[in-house]
């Protein structure tokens, strides 16, 4: 007999439990594909799952909580060895969904950021992400340069998807109900297949410049450098004013200038 599924402090569960607003999420991910297989993050009790399971051909739900895979291996029988015990964050997602496939999901907020690392690991496989984050995770991730949030994160990711802020959730259609507010955004992947720089250093740049973001570029990132006099106008902003093709442009003035790295 099905039993409510217990939310668990230390893995990030809070449920949601408003159908529209699960819905809602459904239809930013399928109407804009679905044909493509879907992985969902953290089903919990399966309020996005129901539709799911009814409307995308392909789909695969990866949890870590034992009690939720049960609980939804017992509503839906038939989908049973679609529900798996396991960790996104470590499994080979294509050996379970393919060479393609989207995500989706409401993201235990403590491992989220972990979750868009993963997401960029997997760049060339993935066309679209739908997810819940915490509204100011969510804000930081779709905002642009000039900005006090836009950082690490937000570069890395705008490199290589169109990243849009849907709509916020309140606390209340949870349980329990979290101490923030939610929002939804939408990654689409864009044309970028690789970088014009070395994406490994672009990396290191992107976080080393962040890493002290009150400074201006040219002190935070002094330590790529031999020579401290040298000069290249992009070293005397701060980070968060640098667009993408801008962090590009100093990975490669970098990547000519540097010290050996």
């Amino acid at each position: 007999m099905n039993q409510p599924v217990r939310a668990k402090k230390h893995l990030g569960q809070h449920f949601l439990n408003d159908e529209s607003i699960a819905r809602n999420i459904v239809n930013g991910l399928l109407e804009k594909d679905s044909k493509t297989p879907v992985v969902e993050v953290g089903p919990g009790t399966g309020v996005l799952t129901q539709f799911l399971i009814s409307e995308v051909p392909l789909f695969y739900a990866l949890d870590v909580d034992r009690e939720s895979v049960e609980f939804l291996k017992n509503k839906y029988p038939d989908k049973k060895e679609k529900i798996l015990l396991a960790d996104f964050l470590a499994v080979d997602v294509k050996k379970i969904a393919g060479p393609k496939y989207n995500v989706i999901g409401n993201f235990p907020y403590n491992i989220s950021s972990q979750i868009m690392f993963k997401v960029l690991e997997d760049k060339n496989q993935i066309d679209f992400v739908v997810g819940m984050f915490q509204k100011e995770v969510a804000m930081r991730l779709a905002e642009k340069p000039g900005s006090k949030v836009y950082g690490i994160l937000s570069v890395l990711l705008q490199a290589f998807f169109e990243i849009e802020y849907l709509f916020t959730v309140n606390e209340n259609v949870f349980t329990p109900p979290p101490k923030v507010k939610s929002a939804v955004i939408r990654l689409t992947r864009n044309s970028v297949q690789k970088l014009e720089c070395d994406e490994v250093l672009f990396k290191k740049v992107v976080k080393t410049a962040f890493n002290q973001r009150r400074k201006t570029i040219r002190n935070s990132i002094r330590i790529l450098f031999n020579n401290n006099d040298i000069r290249y106008p992009l070293l005397d902003k701060r980070p968060e004013q640098l667009s993408v093709q801008e962090f590009v442009a100093l990975t490669k003035f970098v990547e000519e200038n540097g010290s050996s790295l």
